[in-house]
């Protein structure tokens, strides 16, 4: 099996062989999610104002409101595979008081409604609620990676096993621990990845691009510096068609306030110019760096397994009940977030699996984790990175999560 890709702007090549049996390996250790087949998506975009529709939807949150007239009505929103799905329903015959102990109780619905489009947007007015009782696989029902899933496994374990004992080891039983929810989960609710597979997408990005950083033959610097002309290239040509489409008012470009701040983290990378990043410091950190949003957030499918990991003592009555819907921060995953989280599963799982690790090493990886937001007002939980490998994360962490919506 061979592996023949492009990345970013097509400039950084994917080139991986690996033997058919290898691949079925992996595949049966870490296996792909059962993804649904043989059913049409319902795209709202698609629909004409005034038809009518019967679809089996996802409730992610609702709320009640007041019109002009004080007269209350339901907000809802939907989702499918397709994406989000904006509703309303009308109080018609006390219908909010029938409906709200259901919204309350369940997640999946079948939806009788009509499409609306007002200022060229599609949204639904629903008719009536039916609530779904039997188990749902989540993929129906959220949207998902357009990549394949077994290709993209693959690559993850291909630059694992380049890994050196014992971080091979601390890789893998991580995944092999923590597999059912890292290789379904989100990375992000609504800005990047926002949707089931992007970690695991988002995961190897950030590995193709730490790669090529790390394999240019003229410097890890040089590498970065041409990344970064690869953006400004794109930023331009994003500029220009605002220019020409007269839109300079919107938001024009997923670039714009980029190019100065990649370059003073740039300027600190060279700090460290004589050094050479370390494969198994970067590529571990990497691993881990957002392996937090298996707790920060919540989605249908989620088994909140890391819970168990670092909390095996608490009485965890809070989740037995829990209604689980589209991708939402999580009640109590948002009061610590995923930087934290991520840098507590490093140190419990070394501890738990009993990998040896001398005390400089474990604070390498532990400050990539921390830092590779970059500054502390965008989250990281020092005040900026202190190694090589510490710049290099959050470098390659900002580069993939904004191509992912240039791309």
């Amino acid at each position: 099996m061979t592996f023949d890709l492009t990345y970013f702007f097509d400039h950084i090549p994917i080139q991986i062989q690996i033997n058919d049996e290898e691949a079925a390996q992996i595949l049966r250790d870490f296996p792909p999610p059962e993804l649904p087949s043989g059913q049409s998506t319902f795209n709202i975009n698609d629909q004409t104002a005034g038809n009518q529709v019967k679809q089996r939807l996802l409730l992610n949150d609702y709320e009640v409101k007041l019109t002009r007239t004080n007269k209350p009505y339901l907000r809802l929103s939907f989702s499918n595979n397709v994406g989000m799905i904006s509703a309303k329903m009308w109080d018609n015959q006390g219908m909010i008081n029938k409906v709200l102990p259901l919204l309350e109780q369940y997640s999946v619905f079948d939806v009788e409604a009509v499409v609306d489009d007002y200022n060229n947007q599609k949204s639904l007015t629903v008719n009536r609620l039916q609530q779904v009782e039997e188990e749902i696989n989540p993929f129906s029902l959220l949207p998902y990676t357009d990549e394949d899933f077994s290709s993209l496994i693959i690559e993850l374990f291909s630059y694992l096993n380049e890994l050196d004992e014992p971080f091979l080891s601390l890789a893998k039983k991580t995944l092999q621990l923590l597999w059912s929810d890292f290789s379904i989960a989100p990375a992000a609710k609504g800005y990047h990845h926002n949707y089931l597979g992007g970690l695991l997408k988002h995961t190897v990005g950030l590995m193709r691009i730490a790669r090529y950083i790390m394999a240019e033959e003229k410097g890890h610097i040089e590498a970065i510096i041409t990344l970064i002309q690869l953006v400004e290239k794109s930023y331009k040509k994003d500029l220009y068609l605002a220019y020409k489409n007269d839109s300079m008012t919107n938001q024009y470009s997923t670039w714009s306030q980029t190019i100065d701040h990649l370059y003073t983290m740039t300027k600190g990378a060279m700090a460290f110019k004589e050094h050479k990043p370390n494969y198994n410091l970067l590529i571990v950190s990497i691993l881990f760096h957002d392996i937090g949003k298996i707790l920060e957030y919540d989605h249908a499918g989620n088994t909140n397994q890391a819970f168990d990991i670092l909390y095996p003592t608490a009485n965890k009555d809070i989740l037995t009940n829990r209604k689980q819907a589209g991708i939402s921060m999580d009640s109590l995953g948002v009061m610590i977030g995923h930087i934290p989280y991520g840098f507590l599963l490093f140190t419990k799982l070394i501890e738990q699996f009993e990998i040896s690790l001398d005390l400089e090493t474990i604070h390498e990886i532990s400050h990539c984790i921390l830092c590779h937001h970059g500054l502390p007002e965008w989250g990281s939980a020092v005040r900026q990175p202190l190694t090589l490998e510490g710049y290099l994360i959050h470098i390659v962490d900002y580069l993939d999560s904004r191509y992912e919506n240039a791309d």
